[in-house]
């Protein structure tokens, strides 16, 4: 056929500005049988970008059919069931290309128990289609498209009105469409809708403008898609930087890769590293082409840093002086998307929001959201398709951004730990005061500088003999930390060397006497711990600290005080039932009781150690051999 590609066409491919095209990515939804799947049969069938092979296919199934003309909806409508009843059940994605733009199409459901698979297919899209049957008029599915393209963030929407060839092309039925669906947009936040009447089955305003509505004198979809200003949508002043993976081909490389989420970075910018808030500078941009000197929002590359600092997976780097939130509670909008389990309040549900998976909660559902008409309604828990608005409590801080800013940083998903299935997808709207995470990483005071003494650590080190080091244990109360720890300071100091221990009952007297068993308090008496070991480690000492620790994010942290190569964490190991059995204090007994609230393996949770540097197992090993193992380790770093 003429009106397919040949090889011709093929063969003229440039790919370079292929490679260079904006891309656009848009979604389409509406009721069942507002013509979305013909819709998109019809742009792709007359912008030329279907093949051969496609359309023998589309006329073998159409004829299965008993229908005389081409059905272009069943381009997109891919399952058995879909094609069978002639609707859209899953998320069906379809990638064209015009000289201007290339686009990838997002075909979501309109059926309301299908309401997760649009937020899917729209959750990363710059433009939505709303469809609405000229013969119908607006349903209360088409505002419930609306409003969550409205809560989804999306800059541009095109309300397209469709089947005017059923209602004989009529102005009058088009405008009263448009006074009602514009009365009620006004109540959203969409800045930029335009409305436009099309007949996807005929092609009238799809793709070129129809000779039908004489009366309509706006652009068609396509013209609409090709032009809609996307460039301003973008997010180039947040450079936000999530690491996806660390390269150490050699000892002379060490780069971190990722995709730059938003923003624009270049050579010598000061960069911090959250949630450690290391500084350094970039010092290369390297990408699969060469190095660059700028990079953008978009872009995959490995960065590398002047300074040796510790970054791994889920790690985020941020320019210095644009720096996002870092929290551990925030309110957000979820969508759940679970068919056998409704949200609970006491699970511990995994969070990823980017390259970072955290452990969290969800603290209190605030309200159910009916999005039919945007009325608030209170509820306990949140079922299939069920908006919410939330509060989140995570394990370890996040670094995010307000979904309305950066979308990339400000949207994540909820995983059942046990089936590991995404339960829920969300939106951050705001982070929460009393937040625990500014709290662990920043307590520098204003106006003033670290002080450079004339006696430095190396100074020290070299009079005494052993290099300066902190040796963090870690365990659930029971596993034999303080046990082993004191047995190790014996030893060290017996032969000479600088040692203390700083133990979690000891510095509750004067240091933290003022703090309790909160979560935020924990918190805060390990961050405070962690300053006092790396002032003690600056004086030359080895020091041992015996800490619970529960929290990944609180270990990381501490660890990100210190040098490169001067901080080990020891996983004194063993399982809560033989902890259970130890009991030196009591105080397993006393939280079984409910005399102890939020007591660590009871009702708060231990996060192990996934990658510790020295594991002591209690359970198996006997005291002299944990203690002969950890000293053995300890010299081979002095």
């Amino acid at each position: 056929m003429s009106d397919t590609k040949t090889p011709e066409t093929i063969a003229e491919f440039n790919e370079e500005a292929y490679l260079n095209m904006e891309l656009l990515r848009f979604t389409t939804a509406g009721s069942v049988d507002d013509g979305k799947s013909t819709l998109i049969g019809r742009l792709l069938y007359d912008s030329k970008a279907i093949f051969q092979d496609q359309m023998d296919q589309l006329k073998q199934a159409s004829t299965l059919r008993g229908e005389k003309e081409i059905n272009l909806a069943l381009l997109t409508d891919g399952l058995r069931a879909e094609r069978e009843q002639g609707i859209t059940i899953d998320v069906a994605y379809r990638y064209f290309s015009t000289p201007k733009r290339k686009f990838i199409i997002a075909d979501t459901p309109g059926h309301e128990q299908y309401t997760r698979n649009m937020v899917t297919g729209a959750s990363t899209a710059d433009l939505a289609i709303i469809l609405i049957d000229a013969r119908l008029g607006v349903l209360s599915q088409s505002r419930r498209h609306g409003i969550i393209a409205s809560l989804l963030g999306i800059p541009h929407v095109i309300v397209a009105v469709n089947k005017m060839d059923l209602v004989d092309y009529s102005k009058v039925t088009y405008d009263a469409i448009v006074r009602e669906y514009k009365a009620f947009s006004q109540k959203l936040n969409i800045h930029d809708i335009t409305f436009i009447p099309i007949s996807a089955l005929v092609g009238d305003n799809v793709v070129e403008p129809g000779e039908n509505m004489p009366w309509y004198h706006g652009p068609s979809v396509m013209y609409q898609l090709e032009h809609a200003s996307i460039a301003a949508d973008r997010n180039l002043v947040d450079f936000r930087f999530p690491v996806q993976y660390v390269i150490r081909p050699h000892l002379n490389f060490r780069g971190f890769a990722g995709r730059i989420a938003s923003g624009t970075i270049q050579i010598g910018e000061p960069v911090t590293v959250l949630p450690s808030q290391k500084t350094s500078k970039i010092k290369e941009i390297v990408t699969f082409d060469g190095n660059r000197e700028e990079a953008f929002q978009g872009e995959s590359v490995t960065l590398t840093l002047e300074d040796e600092i510790d970054i791994s997976r889920g790690d985020m780097i941020v320019r210095s002086k644009n720096l996002p939130e870092v929290t551990t509670r925030f309110q957000a909008t979820l969508c759940w998307m679970d068919n056998e389990r409704s949200l609970s309040l006491a699970t511990a549900y995994q969070l990823q929001c980017g390259t970072r998976l955290v452990k969290a909660f969800v603290r209190n559902l605030d309200y159910l959201l009916d999005i039919n008409t945007l009325h608030r309604q209170d509820a306990d828990t949140l079922r299939l398709n069920e908006i919410g608005r939330v509060e989140i409590e995570s394990a370890m801080p996040l670094p995010l951004d307000p979904y309305e800013r950066n979308r990339e940083t400000g949207s994540f998903i909820l995983i059942d730990p046990a089936s590991n299935q995404t339960v829920a997808g969300g939106m951050v709207r705001k982070t929460l005061k009393n937040a625990a995470a500014p709290e662990l990483v920043s307590h520098t005071s204003s106006n003033v500088r670290w002080e450079q003494l004339n006696v430095t650590r190396e100074h020290r080190e070299a009079r005494q003999g052993h290099r300066a080091h902190c040796f963090w244990f870690t365990g659930l109360s029971g596993s034999g930390k303080s046990t082993i720890a004191k047995a190790v300071e014996k030893l060290l100091f017996e032969e000479g060397k600088r040692v203390y221990i700083l133990d979690g009952d000891n510095v509750r007297h004067g240091l933290n006497g003022d703090l309790g068993f909160s979560a935020d308090d924990r918190i805060e008496n390990i961050r405070r711990i962690g300053e006092v070991a790396r002032l003690m480690y600056d004086s030359g000492c080895i020091v041992l600290c015996t800490f619970i620790s529960p929290m990944k994010a609180m270990r990381r942290l501490v660890k990100g005080l210190f040098p490169a190569g001067s901080f080990t964490e020891v996983f004194v190991k063993a399982d809560l039932e033989t902890c259970k059995s130890r009991d030196p204090k009591g105080l397993y007994t006393k939280a079984m009781t409910g005399e102890i609230p939020d007591f660590t393996g009871i009702s708060s949770p231990y996060e192990e150690p996934e990658s510790a540097d020295l594991v002591l197992d209690t359970q198996v090993g006997t005291e002299k051999e944990c203690v002969e193992k950890a000293v053995s380790y300890l010299k081979a770093l002095l």
